[in-house]
Formats: C-alpha cells, sequence, structure tokens
C-alpha cells in the first residue's frame, strides 16, 4: 500500500506523514510476487528531503531521512513512509484492516525568528485507525485511511489513487493523487491563530474548522544500481486548501504552495 505524504502522505508532505521517504515504486516493486506475500522482504535506505520547515511554511530545510520498508509474515507491513499497517482482508482486490502513524510537529527553530515565541511549537503525535484499499489492475488502486491522535483530539482523512507507469528499460515511476483533511481540532492545532498571537503578529485571528486540508501530486522513480541497490527520487507537490490555505498564518508568513523532494539510496534484501 502507498499512502502518504505522504506521499504521501504523507503528509506531505509531507514533512507531516511519517518520516517521509519516496518509495512509491518500491512498494510496487515489494507486490510484484503476490506468492510471496507472506515471506519477510526488508528494504533500508538513507537519502536527504529538502521539505517545507513546518506545514505551510514558505522556506525550506534539508533533513536527512531514513528509509525502511519490511512486508513481514502475517500481513504486516512496516514502514517509515507508510507506517504500521496489518491487512485482515487481503483476498481478491480488497485489502484492508489496522493503520498506524506519527505525525510530525514543529520546534521552535523550525518556525523561525518572526514566529518563535508566538507561534506555539508542536510535539509529534502518534496516530492509531484504520485502512482500506481497492486494486483496480496490478498498476493502479485506490484508498483511504482514517486516523485519531492518540494523545489528542485530531482526527485525520487521506484518499489517494496511485498509478505505476511503463518502466522505461530499469528504469520504474509512479505517479500519486492525495486529498487530506482534518477535523477541527487538527486543523486549529496547526493553522490557528489567537487573538493573543494575532495582535503579536499584526495579522487578523484565525479559527479554522474542519474540511479538506490539501491536494498533492507526487511522482516517484526508482533506478536499481546493481541487484540490491538503487536510487529513489521524490518530488511531491501539495496545495493547501480551504481554511488550511486560508490561515493568517500562512497568508502572512508561510505559502499554500508546499513542494518536497527527496533522493534516497536503498538496498534492499
Amino acid at each position: 500500500m502507498t499512502v502518504g505524504m505522504p506521499f504521501g502522505l504523507t503528509i506531505s508532505a509531507r514533512r507531516h506523514i511519517a518520516a517521509l521517504l519516496c518509495a512509491g515504486m518500491l512498494s510496487s516493486v515489494a507486490w510484484a510476487d503476490d506468492s510471496a506475500s507472506d515471506d519477510p522482504n526488508m528494504v533500508f535506505g538513507a537519502g536527504v528531503q529538502r521539505m517545507p520547515a513546518w506545514m505551510g511554511a514558505n522556506n525550506h530545510r534539508n533533513q536527512p531521512v531514513p528509509y525502511i520498508d519490511a512486508d513481514l509474515p502475517w500481513h504486516i507491513t512496516l514502514s517509515t513512509l507508510d507506517g504500521l499497517t496489518v491487512d485482515f482482508i487481503h483476498s481478491g482486490k480488497w485489502r484492508g484492516g489496522l493503520y498506524g502513524n506519527y505525525l510530525w510537529g514543529r520546534t521552535n527553530d523550525e518556525l523561525g525568528p518572526r514566529l518563535n515565541g508566538v507561534i506555539a511549537p508542536l510535539p509529534p503525535r502518534l496516530q492509531g485507525g484504520g485502512y482500506l484499499e481497492y486494486q483496480f489492475t496490478k498498476p493502479f488502486s485506490v484508498g483511504g485511511n482514517l486516523s485519531h491522535d492518540t494523545q489528542g483530539a485530531g482526527a485525520y482523512l487521506n484518499l489517494y489513487a496511485d498509478c505505476d507507469l511503463p518502466a522505461v528499460g530499469y528504469y520504474e515511476h509512479s505517479v500519486q493523487l492525495q486529498w487530506q483533511a482534518m477535523n477541527g481540532a487538527a486543523m486549529d492545532r496547526f493553522f490557528g491563530v489567537s487573538p493573543w498571537q494575532a495582535a503579536r503578529l499584526g495579522t487578523r485571528p484565525w479559527s479554522p474548522g474542519a474540511g479538506g486540508q490539501q491536494i498533492a501530486f507526487e511522482y516517484d522513480a526508482y533506478m536499481p544500481t546493481s541487484v540490491h541497490t538503487g536510487v529513489a527520487v521524490a518530488v511531491n507537490y501539495a496545495r493547501l486548501l480551504g481554511d488550511a490555505g486560508d490561515s493568517t498564518l500562512v497568508r502572512s508568513y508561510g505559502s499554500a504552495n508546499q513542494l518536497t523532494t527527496t533522493l534516497a539510496f536503498v538496498y534492499r534484501f
């Protein structure tokens, strides 16, 4: 399952939604042999990601990122990209079951000198929920996951469609379209601006409600360098929507356009 931002997510993407490393194509390659779905399959790697400094920021930072993608027995997967999934269906074209992930927050350093001390930093959160996916054909699938913060009131919905493109020699690539939504508590956590904060920043207060948070398009590519190694590249463009994109925090100090790029070297056992 390729989810993200995200890719995916995500989450972008992204840096929200879990460890943020490209490997949509690697996930697709892992499906290539359905008869081995119960055999352990391990992919490890490391790379560098250039990402928005915080969700909605217009400045970027470079972040070293690890990558782990493990297809374990009993239809369990563990990934720094997709999080944890336990597939209870695994029959026909349907997949579905438990879903868990890790959502990054933001630090004072990432907020920068203009916002540090006014806009609150956010600790990371664990998420738990469920997912459902339908594979129309081997290259094309759609799905979604619904999750909730295990230590807070935030709830998140992610719907996606991804497609493996025809390979060009050894070069493999895929695309994904993703739509994400948040409940009011999650929107306010990332995009809200209290009257006190607005007064300090010289802008308007903002109290967002539940709704669509972003739409994202991602292109992933994988080029093997040997039988076990390869280079993975991802380019993710996201556009903040609704109350997220209209937030005075984003309009005055950030951007609704969010670009994340990743380059990684991976090893597959």
